[in-house]
């Protein structure tokens, strides 16, 4: 598991944050794991390494 070192804030669109937020409840996931998940999977798409830093 991953821990929590870094904040990232980003603008999106009012209805589309609601949709996104409605969307995760319904699969029991949190926006924060989803994001994640993206952006682990965008990393790998890209060829690009990466380790979880240690505590």
């Amino acid at each position: 598991m991953e821990t929590k070192t870094a904040r990232l804030t980003l603008l999106i669109d009012p209805n589309k944050k609601k949709a996104f937020e409605k969307l995760c409840a319904q699969q029991d996931l949190t926006p924060s794991q989803v994001v994640r998940q993206m952006i682990r999977d965008y990393l790998t798409h890209h060829g690009v390494s990466w380790q979880p830093k240690r505590r």
